[in-house]
């Protein structure tokens, strides 16, 4: 079926009854592991359809069109024969590789947009999302097709390699775990995937066996020679998933102020369990310890989490612990509304974009007038007003007043205040506003920062 003959390289023959014997061939694959109890429920058409030098493993470049062409003529054999195995599109890296793009033969496309023209063929219609791999670019890929095929799903489904600073010795479990912590147990999952996995579970000593390719990966745990298991940086980070996070869960929001690009701060995942329980994982990628603070509706605890070190936190279901606590409150999305700042700047739309990583700072000591101003585009009930100074520590206003209009001319007060540390919280009564403004009363040595202002009724 392939032009070179082999299962390395090539890529297959552009006819259609060649397209139609893949397919046969893939379903009776599906029908085989069926009858030997294991059950099939996703399948991708070819693993890295951009790979076409892989080294001595088998691998075929699969242009869009081919891959397309293929999933037409699976889609309905496999619904007839297995409908609970769903075709998953892709399966490559969050970006094409620079050596992909290299190898792209003269005069064609490289597809370096490869889901999304996948995704923009008939044969979406068959597929039930994207698969991703780890090897280039960054899990915020997934959120930038997410957001262009919200119908579709998000598998991660590879990930491998030992990663470390060049220490002398270098330091592979500590930056391996570093590395899958904040990209894989974090980073792909605060980005909509519903899976992840690592490639492999258990390998020797040497990293093998393999066939080719991956000279330094590792796996879940390592066979040594005496026969002993040892277990290696990857066992703890998908522990941390597989160990706490129930089969059917989903995330839920919650306030993480690490970046997969690395800024310093504290990154956190939450997912509720089927049973109603959160679990919460955090990770504190800085070599000193870190103080957090939790908070869920009115309840909350603080924990110190040493250097280096990932954490889960469980708590089970509970009235005031299911979602918006004993108050009754509920978030106000603040989708499509605007903030303005004096002092002014361009960032003062990073306070409400519901990312915690992304800031607003006065960037000069605090003093009287400075504020924050919030233009929900229409008048609704506000309840409670949080400001969130996120993990720069002393950055919060040290004594404020909240003001409200629906005009954006006449402001009314609100409520006063200080703040005495990163969150502040303030209730006050349901009001009507479609603006809402935090204004600093104070002068301070420190800077002003907002990582998160949001707005509950």
């Amino acid at each position: 079926m392939k032009t070179g003959d082999s299962l390395v390289g090539g890529r297959l023959k552009d006819d259609p009854a060649v397209y139609d014997a893949y397919a046969r061939y893939l379903v009776k694959f599906v029908k085989a592991y069926a009858a030997a109890g294991v059950p099939v429920d996703f399948l991708t058409v070819q693993n890295e359809p951009q790979n076409r030098k892989p080294n001595a493993y088998p691998g075929t470049d699969m242009p869009v069109r081919q891959e397309a062409a293929v999933i037409e003529a699976l889609g309905p054999m496999l619904r007839a024969a297995s409908p609970r195995t769903k075709i998953l599109g892709y399966d490559h890296n969050w970006t094409t590789h620079p050596g992909d793009v290299g190898s792209t033969p003269p005069g064609e496309d490289p597809e370096t947009n490869y889901p999304y023209q996948l995704l923009s063929t008939p044969a979406a219609r068959w597929i039930a999302g994207t698969a991703y791999h780890c090897y280039s670019g960054d899990p915020s890929a997934q959120s930038a097709l997410q957001k262009a095929f919200p119908e579709k799903g998000i598998w991660f489904t590879e990930c491998s390699g030992s990663h470390g600073p060049n220490d002398t010795p270098p330091q592979i479990f500590r930056g391996t775990l570093t590395w899958h912590a904040r990209n894989l147990m974090l980073g792909t999952t605060r980005n909509w995937a519903r899976s992840v996995v690592n490639w492999n579970i258990a390998l020797d000593s040497t990293g093998g066996p393999h066939l080719g390719g991956c000279d330094t990966c590792t796996g879940l745990v390592t066979l040594q020679p005496d026969g002993t298991v040892t277990t290696d940086a990857e066992y703890y980070t998908i522990g941390h998933l597989s160990k706490f996070v129930r089969p059917g869960a989903v995330r839920i929001g919650s306030t993480s102020y690490g970046t997969t690009g690395w800024n310093g701060q504290l990154m956190d995942a939450a997912f509720r369990n089927p049973d109603g329980s959160t679990a919460l994982v955090v990770h504190n990628e800085n070599d000193d310890p870190r103080s957090f603070a939790v908070a869920l509706g009115d309840q909350s605890f603080e924990y110190t989490l040493p250097g280096g070190a990932v954490a889960t936190f469980t708590w089970p279901r509970s009235d005031s612990g299911s979602g918006s606590g004993s108050a009754g409150l509920s978030p106000i999305s603040l989708a499509g509304a605007t903030a303005t700042a004096v002092p002014a700047g361009d960032t003062a739309g990073l306070a409400i974009d519901a990312d915690g990583s992304t800031l607003w700072q006065s960037k000069a000591a605090q003093a009287p007038g400075q504020y924050l101003q919030v233009d929900q585009g229409t008048s609704r009930t506000v309840r409670r007003v949080a400001l969130d100074s996120g993990g720069n520590l002393g950055d919060f206003a040290a004594t404020w007043q909240l003001t409200y209009s629906n005009d954006g001319t006449t402001w009314r007060p609100l409520a006063t205040g200080k703040s005495t540390g990163q969150l502040t919280n303030v209730d006050v009564k349901p009001t009507r506003a479609r603006y809402v403004r935090v204004t600093s009363t104070a002068t301070s040595d420190h800077w002003w920062t907002l990582a998160d202002f949001r707005l509950y009724n």
